[in-house]
């Protein structure tokens, strides 16, 4: 199978690209820049250049391979709202592009705003007034799109990690301390890259239409947890904070410092054959988050 991918040189595409490879599949990779296009091509793939905004590029990489795997996405959360518009549009262009096809399109979402107080589950859907990668997904189905959602845990973890928990110890160190929002027994759901990776990969070759999958080890983590680990590894002190002091210390991510995004996997689990293998995020925070 030619596989598009779209964010293919991210953290999480550059081991979605090998792992399609050695599974016998030729890539076609979005890449916005030389630097990422040169990545791709020295991993074996093939580049389109473009982005989320050419739409031109998006429906031609969907029409010109068997199937797709949407994983870009634009991390600019001083800017959220804009930058979902832009992933809506996306995954509607490529969604019409590949209208009557039967084809895959594997699209990633989230687990903000399910299951709070317990771990969600892939039979938990969104609210009728939900808009997003996940409603504008699985709106293609009846258009003969083999469309699915890979809900990824907040915190997909492995060396060379650039996303939520680097910048949780950059701020301990910039603050001289690793907070949480008042009890912190709020918990986030973690995954090891590789293992997501596989997941990418298994939803493609097997996933069904409307199907959603969750692409969570980590079931949970009381962010408390998370920041007593940083503070004992940085010698700082772990210290709760009000909702009001949030923002304060957390800037951006106070938004999302609070939520409780509990996940099961067991479903998907059981119907992709997912095995998890990678370590969890404590133990990969203990052996390659502080150097050294």
């Amino acid at each position: 199978m030619k596989v598009f991918v779209t964010g293919a040189s991210g953290f999480v595409g550059s081991a979605v690209v090998p792992e399609l490879l050695q599974a016998g599949h030729q890539v076609l990779g979005l890449a916005r820049s030389e630097e990422s296009a040169q990545k791709l091509l020295a991993a074996g793939a093939e580049v389109l250049r473009g982005d989320l905004n050419d739409l031109d590029s998006l429906t031609h990489g969907a029409t010109t391979t068997d199937g797709v795997i949407h994983l870009a996405f634009i991390h600019d959360f001083s800017q959220y709202l804009a930058a979902a518009a832009t992933d809506q549009r996306a995954i509607e262009t490529m969604g019409a592009a590949l209208a009557g096809t039967g084809r895959p399109l594997v699209v990633t979402s989230g687990f903000a705003g399910f299951g709070a107080g317990r771990p969600a589950t892939e039979e938990d859907t969104p609210g009728p007034s939900a808009r997003g990668s996940e409603p504008a997904a699985l709106a293609l189905v009846p258009q003969n799109v083999r469309a699915m959602v890979v809900r990824l845990a907040a915190s997909v973890h492995d060396a060379g990690d650039h996303g939520f928990v680097p910048y949780l110890i950059q701020v301990a160190r910039e603050k001289g301390k690793a907070a949480y929002i008042g009890d912190g027994q709020n918990r986030w759901p973690a995954v090891h890259r590789l293992d997501a990776a596989r997941l990418f990969r298994l939803a493609l070759e097997q996933g069904q239409a409307g199907a959603r999958y969750h692409g969570a080890g980590d079931e949970g983590i009381a962010f408390r947890e998370l920041a007593e680990v940083i503070g004992r590894r940085l010698g700082v002190p772990a210290v709760s904070v009000t909702p009001d002091e949030a923002a304060d210390h957390f800037g951006w991510m106070a938004r999302f410092a609070g939520l409780d995004m509990q996940a099961s996997s067991e479903l998907t689990q059981q119907q992709l054959g997912w095995q998890l293998t990678g370590l969890g995020l404590l133990a990969d925070m203990e052996a390659n988050y502080f150097g050294g």
